[in-house]
This record gives C-alpha cells, structure tokens and sequence, in this order.
C-alpha cells in the first residue's frame, strides 16, 4: 500500500523568493545610486569572473513577465526586497518617487494574480554613500554598519517604504541575514564592503540589532495595525564533532558568534555573558548604549529562518587544518574571538554545487529549536535551496537533484509542525537564477533557468514539481528515486 502525502495546514503559504541586486539591473537608471555591492562588484578580484549585477536578471524591466510567470507556477507568495539606493539614493533624505513606484507597480501586479507579497527591506545592498562617509570626512558621520547612524539612516528608509507600501503589503521583513552583513561584508571581507576588521564585524552586528529594532518602530508608527513585522536570520544548526567537553565548547562559541548575537538582543534583550567574555579581546563592546537593548527587543509578529546546511565544528586541530566553514576570506575570519580555536568539519553526505551538505534534519533542529526559544511566534522558512550544475537539454531543463533536496527539506518542515512547530509558510530559493554574490552568476539556485545572454526564462522540472505540491498542500509519498 503506498505512503500516504504529507499534508500541510490549510493557509499554508507556498512562496518563492528574490533580492533586489541579484535580479533588478537596471543599475544606474531612474535616479539609483550605488550600492556597497555595486562597488564591491566592479573591484577586481571581489567577484568570480568579474561578474556584476548591472543587468543581472533585467528584472526591473520585466517584472510583468515574472509576475507571470509566479502565477503560472501557482506560487502564491513573493518574497522580494527593497533596493535602497534605488528609494533613497543617498541613503539620506525624501524618497524617489521613481523607484518608489517601481515598487507600487511590483506588489499592485502581485496582488492582480493573487499572490501575497513579502518586503524585506535590506538585503545587503546599503547605499555606497553611508558606507564612503566615515567619520571624520565631509558629511554626517556614517563608515556603514560598523557606526551607529546608519542603525538610524535605516529607521528613516523604513518609514519611507512603509509610507509608500504599507496600503498594499502586509508580511515585512526589516533584515536578511543580518550575520551575513556583519561578518562576511566587515569580518571575512568575502561580501560587500569587503572590510576584514573584527572589531568592526562586532559593531557592525549590534548596529543591524539596533537598525532592526529602529526600523521595525518605524514600521509600527506607518502601517496599519493588521500588518506584520518580523526578520529572516539564518541561523546555524551547529553540531559537535564528538561529545568532547573540548568539542562542545566549540559548539557553545559559534553558536554565540552565530545565532545568540542576534537572537539575544532581538527576543531577550540581552547580548549573553559568554559572547561578551568571548569577544573580549577582540572589543569591549562599548558602543552598546544605555537603553539599545530596549530597542533591539521588539514584538516580532513572526521570525523567518533561512537554512541551507548544518555546521560541525571541533576544537580547533593542533595541525592547523584548514577550516571548512563555507566562508573561507583568503585567509580572514568570520568568527571574531574564536578564530584560533575552533575548527569547522565538512557534514557527511551528498553535496551541492557549493559543496554545501545536504542534510535537512538541521531545518527540523532549527524550527523546534526557535519554537522553543519565541513562543507564541509564528515561523517561516524564508529560504531554503539548493545550487546545481542545471543544463538545459531540448529546450528543458531538468533537476531531480533539486526535486529531491526540495522534498527532503520540506520533508522536515512537515516533521517540525507535527513535532509542534508553528510554520507558516515556506519560500523556496530561489525564483530564478541569479547573481549569487561572490560566485558571480556560475552558480544556480532557480527553480526558473534564466539565459542571462537572452534572458529567455524556462521553468525547470522543480518548478513544475513545486507548483504541484503548492496547489495540492500536499507533499507526495515515497520521496523521488535517487
């Protein structure tokens, strides 16, 4: 007798999602200014292949068309973001009533299809202008996350957006993957700006903690009460080599530098005495202000969790092994105050086109784990996705190594909400292939192939497949044949 499908709660909300620079173009049109990614693209050596996002998926000119195309797919929810320097060029001041209206048109032809529409406000692309002006130099003071007044600048961006959308949009996120920012883009300098400054790393993390409070107070006072506010970390489903006192230590440190530094100010308000103690030598966190942990600790009206693979860590090896933390920077840390003593180990099991493991028990670990650490806050998964070598052959492109890392994870996600998770919702990343960052465009992670010579669009066999379990609610049993 065959295994009956996975069903999911009625209202469960089947979506796809995007980032403004990874898929808009349309760099210097319409009044838009650069980004810290923008920079970061065009400097030799940043970005495989010197690659950029110029024109990236020209989705600024055709978001009909991708509109369409989530309708056709039955997707019923878009998770996009805001560019900010295409709404506030400067990162300062009124808004863009161009860019602005860019965004009015998107969510209004969203809405037309019947698709709900989800803002994240900032992901990664911080006008180049808040990033140039350091102290010390002409204008207010600014140097990016790493100084307190763009946690501010952020504030005022949010109130425009909300002004300009708030009639329309009701799901808002204020920051994705705020440990990305931090310590890739100011630790590692593997992402925008590039900076390698642990100490900067540190500051830069409270100032997205405090920008996050700010800006979701600014959302509060500018959207109506039925709107919903909250933020998509991704957090690491950290594991111990061996069950060492040694190795749990090691665990114990990242999941400060990972997951606690912003889960502690943003759900308890408190930043955790062994991160302090930690970090110590690296800074003596005394940017964090009288009244900061106040605002960090907001009413979230539900937390969005990005995940892709677990990390396994170890007490760092005498022989000096190489980390395989996925983040490696050309011989710079992401991991502040733990650099020397920890080691990351590869997870056992098949790998993706980033060699990242496929392993969906950590989205299992991670939404009973956040269950248990917010209750009474919904969850989503607003990423999950793989990245793989796709080809299309005959006009098609065929994936069944997505189909079957997307039924796995979704897989988990079902496991979770019977185990007592409450998640709403599931986005899968991404859309459609696109810039991803530091690997340029050589990397895929769209259920849609995009020819970026044409920009000719073809759904890929995962597409069709999740467009299926999306309009059923249902996830078929057995899983795909390997």
């Amino acid at each position: 007798m065959p295994a009956a499908n996975l069903s999911f709660p009625p209202g469960f909300l089947w979506g796809a999602a995007t980032a403004a620079y990874q898929i808009e173009g349309a760099a210097r049109e319409d009044g838009r200014t650069p980004s810290i990614w923008d920079t970061f693209s065009h400097t030799p050596g940043k970005v495989l292949g010197g690659d950029t996002g110029d024109v990236a998926c020209d989705h600024y000119h055709r978001w009909r068309e991708d509109v369409r195309l989530l309708a056709d797919l039955g997707i019923k929810a878009y998770r996009f973001s805001v560019s900010w320097p295409r709404v506030q060029p400067t990162g300062r001041g009124p808004g863009v009533q161009r860019g602005l209206d860019f965004y009015r048109a998107l969510v209004d032809e969203l809405l037309a299809h019947g698709i709900t529409p989800m803002v994240t406000l900032y992901h990664w692309d911080l006008p180049q202008e808040l990033e140039s002006a350091l102290p010390g130099t002409a204008g207010p003071a600014g140097g990016g996350w790493p100084e307190r007044e763009t946690a501010h600048r952020f504030a005022e961006y949010a109130g425009i957006v909300a002004g300009a959308l708030g009639d329309r949009v009701e799901l808002w996120t204020t920051l994705n993957e705020p440990w990305c920012s931090a310590f890739l883009g100011y630790g590692s300098g593997v992402h925008a700006p590039g900076r390698t400054d642990p100490a900067a790393a540190l500051r830069a993390a409270h100032h997205l903690n405090l920008a996050h409070g700010l800006g979701a107070g600014a959302l509060r006072a500018a959207l109506p009460a039925r709107a919903r506010i909250g933020v998509s970390l991704n957090p690491s489903a950290v594991r111990p080599l061996t069950s060492s006192s040694a190795d749990l230590d090691a665990r114990r440190r990242i999941d400060a530098l990972a997951n606690r530094v912003f889960t502690g100010p943003m759900l308890r308000g408190a930043y955790d005495d062994d991160l302090l103690a930690d970090t110590a030598r690296v800074t003596d966190w005394a940017f964090v202000r009288d009244g900061d942990l106040d605002v960090t600790r907001q009413p979230l009206d539900f937390l969005g969790i990005n995940y892709y693979s677990p990390a396994v860590v170890s007490a760092a090896s005498p022989s000096g092994a190489p980390r395989h933390d996925g983040h490696g920077g050309g011989g710079h840390s992401p991991w502040p105050g733990a650099d020397s003593l920890v080691s990351f180990h590869r997870a056992p099991g098949e790998l993706t086109a980033m060699d990242w493991p496929v392993d969906p028990t950590g989205l299992k670990d991670l939404l009973l784990e956040y269950t248990a650490q917010a209750p009474g806050v919904p969850l989503y998964v607003t990423e999950n996705g793989a990245a793989y070598d796709d080809k299309p052959e005959g006009g098609a492109v065929h994936d069944p190594d997505r189909v079957r890392y997307l039924h796995g994870h979704l897989s988990a996600v079902h496991a979770a909400i019977l185990e007592g998770a409450d998640v709403r919702g599931y986005f899968l990343w991404s859309l459609m292939d696109n810039f991803e960052w530091a690997y340029g465009y050589s990397k895929r992670f769209g259920a849609v192939y995009v020819d970026y010579e044409t920009q000719r669009r073809t759904p890929k066999s995962s597409a069709r497949w999740y467009a299926k379990v999306a309009a059923s609610g249902e996830l078929p049993q057995p899983a795909p044949e390997a």
